[in-house]
């Protein structure tokens, strides 16, 4: 199965476990603290194994840009779903931090499998 399979099942999994376990309390939360993360770490994904098939040498320019990106994305985001949407911030945080921290250690195991491919077919 693909990173990006994985990525959206076990977030989809993960979500509707939580939304049941709460009851439906905390949906709102739970799905913008899900969706963010999703979304980049997919566009990240992506962006990440294209450039390292077609030119190694920039994916660390990739990576750069797109924490650079990203920290601003992030920042805005938080902001503007609690001083905006008036979402809880507790559960928002939480659901949004989990989600941030297991979507890209798979993202990072997958660049890594990724990377050694690489050095496998070259050796």
């Amino acid at each position: 199965m693909t990173p990006v399979r994985w990525m959206v099942l076990l977030s989809a999994a993960s979500w509707l476990a939580l939304v049941a376990s709460t009851g439906g309390a905390f949906l709102v939360e739970l799905t913008a603290g899900m969706a963010a993360p999703l979304v980049t770490t997919l566009v990240s994904w992506s962006l990440v194994e294209r450039t390292y098939r077609r030119q190694p040498e920039r994916v660390s320019q990739i990576l750069l840009a797109g924490f650079m990106v990203k920290a601003i994305f992030f920042g805005a985001y938080v902001v503007l779903m609690v001083r905006v949407f008036s979402l809880r911030p507790v559960p928002f945080a939480l659901s949004l931090g989990g989600y941030f921290v297991a979507l890209y250690a798979i993202q990072a195991f997958s660049m890594r499998r990724l990377f050694l491919s690489g050095v496998q077919a070259s050796a």
